[in-house]
């Protein structure tokens, strides 16, 4: 039995005056009297929604907006109120289970950090579509990265090299007017060492992100941070050209360890604090090694080095627009108020960006370096 002829079974059956509502007890009835299909996480989340009704009913609504997996208001009502109607058993517990699903598992204790959610995203996941996003971003920087090493014969520290900003793909202050820059800087690197750090991010924190939340949420989140760590060099650090991707790693990282320490209690990944720490360790330490290149004596001919200031671009927008994203799993993000708030100021930012770059370089009589 398909989606549709559920719900019109229902329907008829159960709202023959169409109501629009449903009593949970014979509801529960007819699933088990037929064998309907509905995904028993689902069941559960209807029960949580009638016992959030003072009727015990369940909105006809609400039953359609869970049975098509819909992220609505009345599934963030059963999530506060259904906890004690779910299984209490965590899915550790879940016995065999194939090596996808353990990894599936894995993904959500990461990730989520309550039981329900858990349970929910468990249930519901499917393998298709997978998480192409950060999996085909992180391809293209490693191919771009070989083809300029393999050009310039130079594999650690390439900006020295006078010909690496040649490059179409460079943020260089120089060529400001050429717009795609302000984004494709992020398939460019330093070195095999910011490389090798931002890949190993983006497939270990990235790809869980983009498995839990949806391709859209996290691409829109790593373009966000990769866009204003270049728009906000282009504000505070005029001379400095730009190079990985930093930003949008920043911004995905700063979102999910932020998501871990609000939710600190119900996270269930093991040994939280050591890889916080460890994480925190490794971001400074990448950061520490931005600002020394950045005022390193530069060779001759180089010009100055690529700014840090992305990556403090991408952690701020990690921690507002991202945390954002992170703890709306289970709802829809135009419902909140919040959210609008994080797009009108990131709005804000970019109207108040593209307007310094169109008049404040001539106005403040900037110095800016030839572009190569």
């Amino acid at each position: 039995m398909d989606r549709s002829s559920l719900l019109q079974l229902i329907q008829e059956q159960l709202d023959p005056e169409n109501t629009g509502f449903i009593g949970a007890d014979t509801f529960t009835g007819l699933v088990h009297r037929h064998e309907l299909p509905l995904d028993p996480a689902k069941l559960d989340m209807l029960v949580a929604l009638a016992q959030s009704n003072e009727r015990g009913q369940v909105c006809y609504q609400e039953l359609v907006d869970l049975i098509s997996s819909k992220r609505s208001s009345s599934f963030k009502r059963a999530i506060a109120n259904g906890q004690r109607a779910l299984p209490q058993d965590g899915l550790l517990d879940e016995p065999g289970l194939g090596v996808y699903k353990r990894f599936v598992r894995y993904v959500a204790y990461e990730i989520l950090p309550r039981e329900v959610d858990r349970h929910w995203y468990f249930y519901r996941h499917r393998s298709c579509p997978p998480p192409v996003f950060m999996a085909s971003v992180t391809l293209a920087q490693i191919i771009v990265f070989l083809c300029y090493g393999a050009r310039l014969n130079k594999w650690v520290l390439q900006t020295y090299h006078p010909e690496y900003m040649k490059s179409p793909l460079v943020y260089h202050p120089g060529h400001r007017a050429r717009a795609w820059r302000f984004l494709t800087y992020m398939f460019m690197h330093v070195g095999l060492e910011q490389l090798g750090f931002n890949a190993l991010l983006q497939l270990m924190i990235g790809v869980p992100l983009e498995m839990v939340h949806g391709l859209l949420r996290i691409s829109l989140l790593y373009l966000a941070g990769v866009l204003a760590g270049s728009l906000t060099v282009s504000i505070t650090d005029m001379r400095a050209p730009v190079v990985g991707g930093s930003g949008g790693v920043y911004a995905l990282c700063s979102a999910h360890l932020a998501n871990v320490v609000m939710n600190w209690a119900g996270m269930r990944c093991p040994y939280k604090l050591l890889r916080m720490v460890l994480a925190l360790v490794c971001m400074s330490s990448e950061v520490g090694r931005a600002v020394w290149l950045r005022f390193s004596p530069p060779l001759p001919a180089s010009g100055p080095q690529p700014s840090f200031m992305a990556h403090l671009a991408g952690a701020v927008v990690g921690v507002s627009m991202g945390l954002t994203i992170l703890r709306s799993y289970e709802a829809r993000l135009r419902d909140q108020c919040g959210w609008w708030v994080v797009l009108l100021a990131y709005g804000t930012f970019l109207l108040f960006a593209i307007f310094w770059n169109i008049f404040a370089y001539d106005l403040l009589g900037a110095h800016i370096p030839p572009p190569p």
